[in-house]
């Protein structure tokens, strides 16, 4: 009897132990995180493998830019601020290694934890963590800055706010993070969010700020020098917290970084075959093959270097604004495709060494596939009620011309789908029922001059539909306020898209940002199938799954016919001083956010 018992109690101990210990193993704080995989590096890794820990330290770099800035708070709907700060100024709780799809490594957090099932993260702190003015970074400041981001900034960060339950100090270096709903990606996404210094903030409007507040760093670099709407310049922190941190070895590597803004892309060119600023990027193959033969150039002062890549192509064209009416109907914005003649346009522009983006994850494992769809791409598509666009099943594909300047069989297509929309041509003029001309206008901002040649190609080919073609050029800060209200008919469109979607593809695509202020939905894409494939790819458990939404949110999108696609730049071309430097790994996602200038540096 005795013996029996204590075989029971010991039964019952060997449970409560293992419970306790899977518990712990779900549970236990890690230096990495990963969506789908396990991280590829340890927690004792010396660098990122694509950056040089060896690299030389020191110089400035001079980088152009075109357009002009009236704001230093890169986080809030307000204004147009240098993008380069989010990255430059901040740091946030998670770092992302671009050499894996979605991975993030301990950067402000030595650690992060999470529930099984991700429905809580929780992230510690490390102790030298620290401010540019050399105050600490507080579990008090990483609150103040989620409540204040997720409230009253850009909406890039709102998103996640609405998806967090409770977020709680729970020690003196730690906060959890609890979400109010099933998706494994918050807890990536929570590390993700730049933090910023509370007090700094108090007693000013936070979202109406603009150049009076120059901010206090996380980063490497801080603000030491402003010339407003004209220059920005950033000083390397020598008593920056992280310089021994595995995760910045070899990165960070320019005392000085200098940001100059230029009236138009041909006087930054002409900047920097002057030597004025270090470096250039050019998206024209054309222009890449016969521009760069000037002094510096040929002497060898200046290097061409390209830079592969293996993420999607994105998107990039002309965007048609599909809440005016005159852009409502699919049949429309087709004919408006058809008579866009590509391969004419490519042939003038880059002697038609550019390929055509085909779709907005081509290029990548997650677009879609040629032909009808199939399997689980199918399922998803069908498990919707709403009717789709022709060529969601049976795969889109863009109009093709012989190259000639007429182009008249996708002419003629293009009329008949505008016939078929009510419209005809009466007396010259493309008029609807009413005997009003379609007429439309295309927004460009001034010095883009690549799109202004397109378009006036395009605008001669609409003319002869009978269609009333304004071009408006427009200053940049014009331009960009126009944009963020929503006030065009068609404009230029780019909507670069990562191996790892997730959360911000409410932002581009998602009927509830489809109006608001600021969005990145310039199309107004308002689609029931669309959004319940957003709420699955938060949900999805692995890249298979992911693969199938991606496709079938692929479909979607080209056969709605927002974008008149053109094309897409392959490798980055990237002109620059013979004294820059960058390491002979390239990360997976090439020339990135991360790439330059984070692991190149200068060698004299």
């Amino acid at each position: 009897m005795l013996t029996s018992l204590l075989k029971k109690y010991f039964n019952l101990f060997f449970v409560i132990c293992c419970f306790c210990f899977v518990n712990y193993a779900h549970s236990q704080p890690k230096h990495a995180i990963s969506m789908y995989d396990t991280p590829q590096l340890p927690h004792d890794f010396v660098s990122l493998p694509y950056a040089n820990p060896n690299a030389k330290k020191g110089g400035t770099l001079k980088i152009g830019a075109v357009g002009s800035f009236d704001s230093l708070n890169p986080h809030i709907v307000k204004g147009r601020s240098p993008w380069q700060l989010r990255f430059w100024g901040y740091e946030t709780l998670m770092g992302r290694s671009w050499d894996e799809p979605f991975t993030l490594y301990g950067l402000l957090a030595e650690s992060i934890e999470t529930a099984p099932n991700r429905e809580w993260v929780e992230f510690k702190l490390r102790k030298e963590a620290k401010f540019s003015d050399n105050s600490p970074v507080t579990i008090e400041d990483v609150i103040w800055s989620y409540e204040t981001l997720g409230t009253i900034g850009h909406w890039r960060y709102r998103g996640l706010w609405k998806k967090i339950k409770s977020i709680e100090k729970t020690g003196p270096r730690s906060v959890r993070i609890s979400f109010n709903e099933d998706n494994p990606e918050l807890a990536l996404l929570a590390g993700m969010r730049p933090i910023l210094k509370r007090s700094q903030w108090n007693d000013i409007n936070f979202e109406n700020s603009s150049l009076e507040i120059v901010p206090i760093s996380t980063a490497a670099y801080r603000i030491s020098d402003i010339d407003p709407g004209k220059s920005i310049t950033m000083e390397r922190n020598p008593s920056y917290w992280g310089n021994e941190l595995p995760f910045r070895k070899g990165t960070l590597n320019f005392d000085k970084i200098k940001l100059e803004y230029f009236g138009d892309s041909t006087v930054l060119f002409e900047a920097f075959k002057a030597g004025e600023i270090d470096i250039f990027r050019e998206g024209n193959a054309e222009k890449w093959e016969t521009e760069f033969n000037f002094p510096n150039a040929l002497n060898g002062k200046i290097v061409k270097s390209e830079i592969p890549h293996g993420r999607p192509t994105g998107m990039r064209g002309l965007v048609m604004n599909s809440r005016k009416e005159i852009f409502s109907d699919w049949r429309v914005r087709q004919a408006l495709i058809e008579a866009f003649n590509f391969e004419y346009i490519n042939e003038a522009q880059n002697a038609g060494r550019q390929q055509r983006i085909t779709s907005y994850f081509s290029n990548s494992i997650l677009g879609m596939m040629e032909g009808e769809a199939k399997n689980g791409v199918l399922e998803l598509l069908q498990s919707s009620d709403q009717i789709q666009l022709p060529g969601t099943y049976e795969g889109y594909k863009l109009p093709k011309s012989n190259g000639s300047e007429r182009n008249r069989a996708n002419m003629k297509k293009a009329l008949k789908n505008l016939n078929d929309a009510g419209f005809k041509v009466v007396e010259g003029k493309l008029q609807n029922k009413q005997g009003r001309q379609f007429k439309f206008s295309i927004l460009l901002r001034q010095g883009a001059k690549e799109y202004l040649s397109i378009v006036e190609m395009y605008s001669s080919a609409l003319q002869r539909l009978g269609i009333d073609v304004q071009i408006e050029l427009v200053d940049s800060s014009q331009y960009w306020e126009r944009v963020k209200k929503l006030e065009f008919d068609m404009a230029p469109y780019a909507r670069d898209l990562s191996l790892s979607p997730g959360n911000e593809q409410y932002l581009y695509w998602s009927s509830e940002y489809a109006d608001v202020e600021g969005t990145r939905n310039l199309m107004g894409l308002k689609s029931p199938t669309m959004d319940k494939l957003l709420d699955k790819i938060m949900k999805s458990k692995s890249m298979k799954e992911l693969k199938s939404i991606t496709r079938a949110m692929d479909r979607i999108l080209m056969a709605g016919r927002y974008v008149i696609p053109i094309y897409h730049n392959g490798p980055s071309r990237i002109a620059h001083k013979s004294n820059l430097r960058y390491p002979t790994k390239i990360p997976l996602y090439g020339d990135r956010i991360g790439f330059f200038p984070d692991v190149w540096w200068k060698a004299d």
